[in-house]
């Protein structure tokens, strides 16, 4: 896999601001629907292809030492704004009841973010504009303490209640949810709420 700093890979992404990933998605063969079924990750896929990381989906950072992170937009006059929650990493129980939040993969995963929003044009995905690039670091004290708060919580309840006493309900800025389909899911995940992916990118 090629390694890259972050500057590198902003300077590189910033590029292709205002470009249509979908057209990138057929350059590459990033598969974007099979048999009907969207591949929700695709354009995250073809930023990845673009700066030659490979598809990494392991619980550490991409690149050197840094997250590449890439959301929807939708659209409102002339102003952007989050369509949907981010998701941030996957939740292992025993991994979080075990750290706190300074150790944690949430704390690794937002702590040095490339953070890229793409404009949302349909169901369809027959295009789709990369929007801006740019980053977050985790450094401002009260949204740190918050995201810390939000993290002990989840892991006190995973110590005291169980696993699935976890809630989509719980979190003022991650909330631990399901992940993966249908109602029955059994995963759960740290997700950025809206609000708070609309700071991360700075809109």
């Amino acid at each position: 896999m090629k390694i890259i700093t972050r500057k590198q890979a902003v300077a590189q992404l910033r590029k292709i601001i205002g470009k249509d990933l979908r057209k990138m998605a057929d350059e590459y063969g990033v598969t974007v629907f099979k048999n009907g079924k969207l591949n929700k990750g695709w354009a995250g896929h073809v930023l990845e292809h673009y700066l030659g990381l490979g598809l990494n989906s392991k619980q550490a950072p991409n690149g050197e030492s840094w997250e590449l992170k890439l959301v929807p937009l939708n659209k409102r006059g002339n102003k952007y704004v989050p369509k949907e929650t981010m998701a941030v990493t996957m939740i292992n129980a025993e991994n979080v009841a075990e750290k706190h939040f300074n150790e944690s993969h949430l704390f690794f995963k937002l702590r040095s973010l490339i953070i890229c929003g793409r404009l949302f044009e349909g169901k369809d995905e027959k295009h789709s504009t990369l929007i801006s690039v740019g980053t977050f670091d985790l450094i401002d004290k009260k949204t740190r303490e918050q995201v810390e708060g939000d993290y002990e919580l989840t892991r006190k309840t995973i110590i005291n209640k169980g696993f699935h006493a976890l809630s989509g309900e719980m979190g003022d800025l991650v909330q631990p949810r399901t992940k993966g389909p249908g109602h029955g899911s059994t995963s759960r995940a740290f997700y950025a709420r809206t609000g708070f992916v609309k700071k991360i990118l700075d809109l």
